[in-house]
């Protein structure tokens, strides 16, 4: 059986933090933090990443402005959605991630992780909530 398995991306400029589904499409757990390099060695790295995890969509968090509306931020996301989209053959679907960089410090700060550990894991955790935000809404 080839069970495959969706990915949620929390994608920065610098950092790009990835979660990854079970293959129930049930749980979201933090992945990797991934350092960008150039465009087209991230959509390399990326295009693996979805052949090796059999990944059949990718769940984006879009940075809405708090009133609604896309930024720049928005755009350069789905500019390089539309990019993966098209190297590497997969589902692209964006959810809301307003706050999900809070709520992903939040827990890190309860859970007492040391600042510098932190920084490490705030973007794959942030792709967390936003991958669990897209699987609760679909199931």
């Amino acid at each position: 059986m080839n069970e495959t398995r969706i990915m949620g991306i929390d994608y920065g400029k610098v950092r790009i933090g990835i979660a990854m589904s079970d293959p129930l499409k049930m749980i979201s757990s933090p992945f990797a933090t991934y350092k960008t390099s150039s465009t087209e060695k991230d959509l390399e790295f990326f295009c693996k990443l979805i052949t090796e995890y059999n990944v059949e969509t990718i769940v984006f968090g879009l940075p809405y402005n708090m009133d609604g509306t896309e930024g720049k931020s928005a755009e350069m996301v789905k500019s390089f959605a539309t990019l993966l989209k098209q190297k590497c053959n997969v589902n692209i679907v964006f959810e809301d991630e307003r706050l999900t960089s809070v709520e992903a410090e939040e827990i890190l700060l309860s859970a007492n992780v040391k600042r510098e550990k932190r920084k490490e894991l705030i973007d794959k955790v942030a792709a967390q909530l936003i991958l669990q935000q897209y699987l609760k809404r679909r199931f």
